[in-house]
């Protein structure tokens, strides 16, 4: 099997959707000091490549820690969406009608992680995140969300709030979000996104791997 590693790396500053808990990889103890070395480390529960549980956007959504960890294991296909424009919808037409428990969305948004235009997204339109829970796909992107994110390039004919999440974590469908290094894997793979069980928790960082036979 080859290991293909879909994770981006958990640092001081690293990208945060906005408004979210900025991330702090501080030393604690030291080897010089102390004997040993522990860090100190502060971020939120959508830090990075991470999964949304139900209960982050459903008030009476299952919470990350009520899954075993086998739930996060996905025969995944992706849908290769690169070249489109910033802050495009995604629609039904563009998703495959695949036997797979999720479909990936490789936009290639990940390039531009650390800078502006990454919260420019393509997002899924509310009928296209429909088109997901009819077919019984959890969904994965390269992006920071499957929904439009803030931005001053927003316009007014997009959709308010977050629908996709709530079509999608409504139907007990995951969400894992921030992906990267999609242009390595083939478009069938078997994704790997365990969640630390955080107790009550609303989401969890992942390390995310595309395993492949």
């Amino acid at each position: 099997m080859t290991h293909h590693d879909l994770t981006h790396p958990v640092e001081t500053d690293m990208p945060t959707f906005p408004g979210d808990p900025s991330v702090s990889v501080d030393p604690h103890a030291t080897v010089e000091a102390d004997g040993y070395r522990v860090g100190a480390l502060s971020l939120g529960t959508h830090a990075g490549t991470h999964v949304d549980a139900p209960c982050h956007t459903e008030p009476d959504g299952e919470t990350i820690d009520d899954y075993p960890a086998e739930t996060f294991v996905f025969d995944a296909v992706v849908a290769d969406l690169r070249g489109r424009d910033p802050r495009s919808a995604i629609r039904p037409d563009d998703l495959p009608d695949a036997d797979a428990e999720m479909v990936v969305l490789r936009t290639g948004w990940a390039d531009r992680w650390g800078e502006a235009a990454y919260f420019d997204h393509p997002f899924l339109s509310p009928a296209a995140a429909d088109y997901c829970v009819e077919r019984g796909y959890h969904v994965g992107t390269d992006g920071a969300s499957v929904d439009p994110s803030p931005s001053a390039n927003a316009t007014a004919d997009e959709p308010a709030g977050v629908p996709a999440h709530h079509a999608l974590l409504g139907a007990d469908r995951f969400i894992v979000e921030n992906l990267t290094n999609l242009g390595d894997p083939p478009a069938r793979f078997e994704l790997r996104a365990y969640p630390l069980p955080v107790s009550d928790g609303d989401g969890s960082p992942v390390r995310a791997v595309a395993v492949v036979e």
